[in-house]
Order: C-alpha cells, then structure tokens, then sequence
C-alpha cells in the first residue's frame, strides 16, 4: 500500500504515552465497580426476564442488594449463596429473591468454601457461554467467506425491528458486509435494557436481546443465500454498556459501538461509571470475538476537523491502549475517524488522505472504522453524493477497514431505502475501479499529504505529554477533546459507581482478565 514516510521513534513515543494515560485510568478502574457491571455479572450467570412492573429482574437483583448495603462486595457470592439457598437454576432463584421468598443474605448455612466454589461454576458456564459464541460465528465464517477489506457498513433504523429486518436483508442483498441497526435516541441514557421485540422507537430502533436475536436469525438466511458472511452491529454504550455486551455476545454479534469517550462527551455520562463499564464490557468483547468501534469521529462534529485532527489521533492512541488493558487484540480495534474537513477547502481531500493514511500506519493491523461526511452535508443531495465520492476513494486508497456508507440525504431525513442502494453501488463502483489505487500511488516525501501527517503527528505528540501530565479525567473537565467539559464527579450515571470492598468478588472479571481473548 501507499506509505508515508514516519519516524518510527516518534510513533513508539506516541504510544508510550497513550499506554502511560491508560495507565492512570486503569489504576481508577481496579478499584470501582458499577451496577451495570453487577447486573451484567447476573446476565452471565443465567437472569433473564422482567417482573410484573416490567423492570429487569436484574436491575430489581441489584436494587435490592443496594438496599440492604451490601453492593460493594459485588453482587456473585450472594447470588451463589441464594442459589445453594433455593437449590434451584438462576432464573427461578433470581424470582424467589424477587418475590421475597428468600432473600439476600451475609451468611447461611453454608460454608465460604462452598460458595466459592458455586461462584466458580457460574463463571465457568458464563465464560463457557462467552467461547460458545465465539465459535459459533468462526463456524459461518468457515461457510461463508468474508469480503475484502474495506467492509461495506450500512444503517438500518426506522424503530421496527421487522421493518429493520427487511430493509437489513435489502442492502444485504446489494452488497452490504455490515448491517448497523441504530439504537433508539436518548436510549444510552437509560440505566435498563428494555426487554423483548420493539417495535417503535426514535431515531433508531431500541437494543433488546430480542431484538439482536430476529435480526442475527435474519441475517444467518441472508448468509446462506449471498454466500458472504454478514456482520451484525449495535451499540454498547451508555450507562448499560456492560449489560449490552452480554447481550449481544449470547446473540452472536460481530460489532458493538463500544467506546466511553463517546458517552463522557456527548451524553454527559459519569467519566468514571464509563470507564469501569467499558473496561468489563472490552472483556466480554474479546472473549467473545466482538470487534469493537470507538467514536472519535465524533470529535470533528464540535470542532474544527483541522485544527483538532490531533485530538482524533490522540483518542486512537488512548482507545488502542486501554483497549490492550482490556486485552483486545488487534482484529478487534475498530478505531474511529471521519472525512470531515470542510469542502471549500483548497487542498482538502490531500488533508483527509494524510489523516486516514497516518491512521492507516499508526494502527497497520486494526479494522479502522472510517465515517464519511456529514458536517458540511446541506441538502443539495447532488454535492452530498459528490463529497461521499471523494470519500470512497480516499477509502480504498489507504485501505481502510470498516466503510460506514455515506448518505445523499444525510442532511434532510432518515435515508430511504432508494438511498442506500444508490450509495452501496457509488462505494461498489469506486472500490471496484480503484482496488489497487493504494499500491500504485506514493507520496513525495515532503509533500503536502505527508507533511500534513508528521505535523499530526507532531501536535499529537504535544498534546499526549499534556494529558500524561494532567490526567485523562482532568483533560477531559477541560474541554480538552471536541471542546466539551465532564466533571469527574459530575454526569448521569454516578450514584451507580461504588469502591469495591477488599472481600469484593467477581469471578468473570478475574477469569477474563487472566485469561484473555482465545483463538479458534
């Protein structure tokens, strides 16, 4: 492929200090949990299901914990306690608890050996649970051969799941490698997962378990019917990133929009309850084979997209580097950026090819997710499509690995069907006549395209020794990324935040963390 000439001393130094930021932040992370991670703790365990109010047993689990101010040990020993208790499976025990027929305890007639060694069973089968998916999904990939890189990503999201269904199994069928359901607005914002199929919804259809399962179902037909593999994408993000993570795992999803940064800035979510959820949430993504897709595209949305390029690079840098805490492998950093640089710009589309290059050779092994423009879309759909265009090429030039279609109609409405299709054959088209554009172009040494790059480089570097410096959580209160300010101990979602207890216990973390991502 076409490469910039880079010091490969000053790339080293970049994440030397990505890894240092990292660090400080995951020292916060090992000593918090949440009540997302609890209740997602009680999903692997087997706790599915609502009460007769509609709200998730394991959010009635947690809640009852809480009030008996035990939560800071973690919720698994007195769960495997009530379950010796009950003697039954994890489902009827979560009912009894909530029924009151038992409830909650410190210590029953049982002895601490004992229940440990219940803990560890539940973990085994939710790991198990975690492998299963995993080779499931390496299975249809043995069947159904996957496409060239970049994957052709297309949203489908009118608030139906059924309606979501048949327009997944159109774009699938014009070409589409990835089929992204958009979650329901404000949804991240909701410290429960709604249960069951949906069938309304705002801006996006809800994130059920249900609902991940009619469309992985549909998916699997339209799989066997193209003879591509088809990968399945929503979002774990918000103050339920932990929950959604199991759930789309036990559903066999291949991608999850999966990043704290993103809800920090732009939902105003605790920094703390983010971090600590998205550190679990990694786990469960690695063990399970879930390509995860980090949000700094976004960025670009609130601040200039050259004058803060740096600030996009510098969040890859940090993703990459909490995404290895969390034991990611390379296969699964799906790091975000966007062709956002305004069009009247003289020189601009050389300015977007140094960005997705540099990205391109900071991250060589990673599925980079690339966005297209949206920013200075307007609704002259003619220039729209032109700017998507110019965006497909710079794509495939610098071999970008996740392709999220751009829209003509991005700036008047939800697209229509009539429009995907016009975008999947613009990308077909462009991907096609340039497949080898990559490998027969190279940049002059001190051009434009790779002065830009080092200068990138540069202000990032500046900008990571600052962060090091200061501490992510205080660079973020800030307004040091996309110029938005987070408090620490501000946003929604942090009365869920609470210190771990030294006897606290949650054998998934311990086994995943030791454990890792596993192969095959």
């Amino acid at each position: 492929m076409a490469h910039i000439e880079l010091d490969e001393k000053k790339i080293n130094r970049l994440k030397s200090l990505a890894r240092q930021v990292a660090e400080q932040v995951q020292e916060m992370i090992a000593d918090y949990s949440t009540v997302s991670v609890e209740r997602a703790v009680l999903r692997l365990y087997g706790v599915d299901g609502v009460d007769g109010d509609g709200t998730p047993l394991v959010n009635r689990l947690v809640e009852l914990l809480q009030a008996k101010e035990m939560l800071s040990a973690g919720i698994s020993r007195y769960f495997a306690l009530a379950m010796l208790t009950s003697g039954r499976d994890a489902q009827t025990t979560a009912l009894q608890l909530v029924n009151g027929d038992i409830e909650f305890a410190e210590q029953g007639r049982f002895p601490p050996e004992e229940i440990s060694a219940k803990e560890q069973d539940l973990a085994l089968s939710a790991v198990a649970a975690l492998d299963a998916t995993r080779q499931r999904k390496a299975e249809k990939q043995k069947r159904y051969p996957l496409g060239p890189q970049p994957w052709k990503y297309v949203i489908v999201a009118t608030g139906n799941i059924y309606e979501d269904r048949t327009q997944a199994r159109a774009v699938a069928r014009s070409g589409a490698d990835i089929i992204a359901v958009i979650r329901s607005t404000a949804q991240s914002l909701l410290d429960y997962i709604p249960y069951g199929a949906t069938t309304e919804g705002f801006g996006g259809t809800f994130a059920t378990q249900e609902n991940f399962r009619i469309m992985r179902a549909a998916l699997d037909e339209e799989c066997a019917a193209t003879g591509r593999y088809l990968r399945l994408v929503n979002y774990a993000s918000g103050l339920c990133m932990a929950e959604i993570a199991v759930c789309a795992a036990l559903e066999d999803l291949d991608m999850l929009l999966n990043d704290s940064m993103y809800g920090i800035l732009f939902r105003d979510i605790n920094i703390k309850r983010t971090f600590v959820d998205q550190h679990f949430s990694r786990l469960i993504c690695g063990r399970a084979k879930i390509i995860i897709n980090t949000g700094e595209d976004n960025y670009l949305t609130t601040s200039d997209a050259v004058e803060n390029a740096h600030t996009v690079t510098a969040s890859q840098l940090i993703n990459e580097a909490l995404g290895r805490f969390s034991l990611l492998t390379d296969d699964l950093l799906g790091l975000g950026h966007a062709f956002e640089i305004d069009p009247t710009m003289k020189n601009g589309f050389l300015y977007e090819l140094a960005h997705a290059q540099l990205t391109r050779q900071l991250f060589p092994e990673a599925p980079l997710k690339y966005m297209p423009p949206t920013k200075y879309k307007s609704t002259d759909i003619f220039f729209s499509h032109c700017q998507d265009t110019m965006f497909n090429l710079a794509s495939i030039a610098t071999n970008q690995g996740i392709h999220l279609a751009g829209m003509l109609t991005e700036a008047i409405h939800t697209p229509l069907m009539h429009d995907r299709y016009q975008s999947i054959s613009a990308i077909n088209y462009v991907f096609d006549t340039a497949r080898d554009l990559g490998s027969e172009i190279e940049f002059k040494k001190d051009g434009i395209v790779a002065g830009r790059a080092r200068q990138v480089m540069a202000e990032t570097e500046a900008f990571l020794e600052e962060v090091r410096v200061e501490g992510l959580m205080q660079a973020i209160a800030a307004g040091k990324f996309a110029g938005i300010k987070r408090r620490e101990e501000g946003g929604k979602g942090l009365d869920g935040v609470f210190k771990k207890a030294p006897n606290y216990s949650n054998p998934i973390l311990a086994r995943l963390e030791k454990e890792g991502v596993i192969n095959g």
